[in-house]
C-alpha cells in the first residue's frame, strides 16, 4: 500500500498498533474513506469490536502548523466533560512511521449530518431549532473555563487578529500559486483596522459551521462538533463572524449558503437574530464593527482555500478534484472580505 496516497490506509499497520492500546480493540480492521472535508483524511474503522473513527495528518510536505492533528486530539479531551459536546478520544500517535504521519482514533458519533444551511430535508418548523441549537453550542464554546479544562495555554497570548492575520498571510504567501490584487488590498485593510482588545479571550473552535457538526437523530440537539483542526484560544467573535460568512455564500453545493433565501418563510433566523441570541447568552450588549470579523473571516478562508488548492496540484490533497475546483473561489472570498470591511 502506498503510504502518500491520502486515500488510502494501511489496515495491517492500524491494527497491530492499536492492539492494547484502546481496551477492547482488536484487528482485522477494514478502513472506508470519508468523502467529506479537505483537510485531515478521515476514515471509519471497522473492526469485530465495533466502529471507530481516525483521522490522519495528510502525508507529504505540509505547511508549518497546518492539519495538527496532535491539538485537535487534546482541545477535544479536554472539553470531554463541559457543555461543549464532542467525541471521546481514544489515542493519539504521533509517530509518523506507523502510517506515515501522525493520527488518532476517537468514537464514531451516531447523528445527523447537514451540508446545507437551507435544511431542506427538515420541515419548516424543524429548521430554526437547529440553528438555535448551533447558536446555545457557539456560545458555549465561547463561556469554557479554559483554566479548569486545562487549555489556558493553548493558544499565545496578545492579540488574537494581530497573530492570526500574520499566521494566515504566511500560509497565504507559502501556497501562493498567482498574484491576486485583490487578496493584497484586503490584507493591506485588515492590517489597518484591527480593534482593540476588549479583554475578551476564550476557546475558538476555527471552522464553525453546519457541516462541523452532527445532530442528536430524535431532537434539535448537537450531538458533536467535529473538526477542530483550526482551534486556538482567541476573540469569540471571528466564530460567531464564521457562520454568518456561511450564510452570506450562494445556495447549493458549492457554496452551502443562504444568500438570496427568503428566511422567514423558510423557518430560517436572520444574520441579526443570530448574533442577537448568541449575544444574550454571553450576557453581552452587542457587537461593535461587525464588519471587521466578517472581513477577517473571507480572508482566513481564501487562504485556507489557497492551501487546498495548492495541495491538489502538488497531489496531496484529501479531495484532489474538488480542490483543484476550489481554486477560483480565493479571488471571490477576498472580494467579499472587502465588501464586508466597507460596512465598518
Amino acid at each position: 500500500m502506498t503510504q502518500t496516497d491520502p486515500t488510502k490506509l494501511d489496515t495491517d499497520a492500524v491494527a497491530a498498533y492499536l492492539t492494547g492500546k484502546i481496551p477492547g480493540f482488536t484487528g482485522p480492521v477494514e478502513a472506508q474513506k470519508f468523502n467529506v472535508g479537505q483537510s485531515n483524511p478521515t476514515f471509519r474503522l471497522i473492526t469485530p469490536a465495533g466502529t471507530y473513527v481516525l483521522r490522519r495528518k495528510p502525508p507529504g510536505v505540509l505547511l508549518k502548523s497546518a492539519h495538527a492533528v496532535d491539538r485537535e486530539f487534546r482541545v477535544q479531551h479536554a472539553l470531554q466533560n463541559t457543555d461543549v459536546p464532542v467525541a471521546r478520544m481514544y489515542h493519539l500517535c504521533e509517530d509518523d512511521d506507523v502510517i506515515g504521519s501522525a493520527f488518532y482514533v476517537m468514537e464514531e458519533v451516531q447523528g445527523r449530518h447537514f451540508n446545507d444551511p437551507r435544511l431542506n430535508e427538515l420541515t419548516t418548523p424543524e429548521r430554526r431549532p437547529i440553528q438555535d441549537a448551533m447558536n446555545r453550542v457557539l456560545a458555549a464554546i465561547h463561556n469554557v473555563d479554559l483554566p479548569a479544562v486545562g487549555l489556558s495555554d493553548y493558544g499565545p497570548q496578545g492579540n488574537y487578529y494581530r497573530r492570526q492575520i500574520d499566521r494566515w498571510t504566511k500560509q497565504y504567501r507559502a501556497s501562493e500559486t498567482d498574484h491576486l490584487p485583490v487578496m493584497e488590498e484586503l490584507i493591506s485593510w485588515l492590517n489597518g483596522n484591527i480593534p482593540p482588545e476588549d479583554g475578551q479571550r476564550t476557546l475558538v473552535h476555527g471552522d464553525y459551521r453546519i457541516d462541523n457538526m452532527l445532530f442528536r437523530q430524535d431532537r434539535p440537539e448537537i450531538a458533536a462538533v467535529l473538526d477542530w483542526e483550526l482551534s486556538t484560544t482567541g476573540h469569540p467573535y471571528a466564530d460567531l463572524a464564521a457562520v454568518i460568512m456561511q450564510w452570506m455564500m450562494p445556495p447549493g453545493t458549492d457554496g452551502r449558503g443562504l444568500a438570496g433565501v427568503d428566511r422567514q418563510a423558510h423557518g430560517l433566523m436572520s444574520d441579526q437574530e443570530f448574533i442577537d441570541a448568541y449575544c444574550a447568552r454571553r450576557g453581552l450588549p452587542g457587537v461593535d464593527k461587525f464588519g471587521f470579523y466578517l472581513a477577517f473571516t473571507f480572508f482566513r478562508m481564501a487562504a485556507i482555500i489557497q492551501g487546498v488548492y495548492k495541495r491538489a496540484l502538488d497531489g496531496n490533497a484529501s479531495d484532489p478534484e474538488r480542490g483543484k475546483a476550489l481554486g477560483s473561489y480565493v479571488q471571490m472570498f477576498a472580494g467579499h472580505g472587502l465588501d464586508a470591511g466597507k460596512t465598518v
